[in-house]
């Protein structure tokens, strides 16, 4: 790792925080006397920001330059997550600033997945990018284990569930003061973007599907985190083997596989062809209902999915550099897919189809394995 990538690796590390939101619903739920219908706004506050702003980022980045799109993105959440430290605020304003978390969060993710680029010596931008993803993942564990280390330990527990806050804000400051101070050359386009020529680049066979490929690669993961667990225990595991051997199995090989893809000096299309048979064969694994079958679907589905979106994003972004920032924020958008898809196989659940339901997920991945060995998509890192 160069010295040069690591403030942009500590910006996906701090990514990970927005993922708090869900641990921390149920001590906001007693805080405040909520139900839990009305808890989960937090973790829609975030959603609705990543879907609200994520092209918008891409042009303004394109504009002003990644790295302040970076910068201004690390400061909105610093701000953020500043007020709840100095007072216990209402919970319209808690709602605030967590939306403003979620659109900081999302300038981060649509600036960052490109800048990697910028900074990564001449042929690692695959490589790099997968190993900030599996980084951004250990922040999110991370950040969940703080939340729930906040209830046990004295110095965090003074200030109740927002005690976890001040580490979230140190972390923050020092990302955007290395941030700052980070010379980066970047990229750009020679006219600057609007939103007609973002969508125009949608006309290009290969953008149009890779943003399709992102919008069913996250709608497939997110199918996995909601029912892996409950298909498991359908199948004949107990509740906590179940948690155990689902969603956590899975969620600890998609950064174990991340990690390994930044390590690993294959090429980013072979990643890719490699992540997405495997990710189809987990899910075939699964649909079987039975339990030895759905535990390799779960092994392999965790390493499959592992390496979709940063070998994906990165061969698309190589295709054209220059237009790195907007087709950041159309694939970005395309994480709207984990409130589609879901549903689909929430779905097929409810009507009794058991394992098949796990052909969502599946039909997601035959595309990418289509996508995989597409010509248009064949691009060496």
């Amino acid at each position: 790792m160069r010295l040069r990538t690591f403030p942009v690796f500590l910006a996906f590390l701090v990514m990970g925080i927005a993922d708090a939101m869900g641990p921390m619903a149920d001590g906001v739920r007693a805080q405040y006397h909520l139900s839990h219908a009305a808890a989960t706004l937090l973790t829609f506050s975030v959603f609705i920001a990543f879907a609200a702003f994520s092209v918008p980022a891409g042009l303004l980045a394109a504009r002003i330059g990644r790295k302040r799109m970076l910068v201004l993105g690390l400061g909105m959440n610093a701000a953020a997550i500043l007020v709840p430290i100095l007072a216990l605020p209402s919970f319209g304003v808690l709602l605030g600033c967590i939306f403003v978390l979620g659109a900081g969060t999302t300038f981060l993710q649509v600036a960052g997945n490109p800048i990697m680029r910028d900074v990564s010596a001449p042929g690692a931008y695959p490589r790099n990018l997968a190993l900030a993803q599996g980084i951004k993942g250990l922040g999110s564990a991370s950040s969940a284990y703080l939340v729930g280390l906040v209830a046990i330990l004295p110095v965090f527990s003074i200030l109740g569930w927002r005690g976890v806050f001040p580490v979230f804000f140190v972390l923050m400051a020092l990302a955007l003061v290395l941030m700052a101070g980070l010379k980066v050359e970047e990229s750009q386009a020679e006219v600057p973007p609007s939103l007609a020529s973002s969508l125009a680049l949608l006309k290009d066979p290969a953008f149009l599907f890779a943003v399709l490929g992102i919008f069913l690669y996250v709608g497939a993961e997110v199918c996995m985190a909601r029912f892996l667990k409950p298909a498991l225990a359908g199948f004949g595991w107990s509740e906590d083997r179940a948690a155990l051997l689902g969603p956590t199995l899975f969620f600890a090989l998609l950064t174990v596989g991340r990690l390994a893809a930044g390590l690993l000096p294959f090429s980013a299309r072979a990643w890719f062809r490699l992540s997405a048979g495997l990710g189809l064969i987990g899910a075939l694994c699964l649909m079987a209902g039975t339990p030895r079958l759905s535990l390799a679907g779960v092994i392999l589905g965790g390493l499959g999915f592992a390496n979709i979106w940063p070998m994906l994003f990165a061969l698309t972004v190589e295709r054209r550099p220059e237009r790195a920032s907007e087709l950041s924020g159309l694939m970005c958008m395309a994480i709207s897919g984990g409130a589609g898809v879901p549903l689909l196989m929430g779905r097929l659940s409810d009507l009794g189809f058991g394992g098949l339901a796990f052909a969502v997920p599946a039909a997601c991945f035959l595309f990418l394995a289509g996508l995989a060995f597409r010509p248009a998509v064949r691009a060496e890192a």
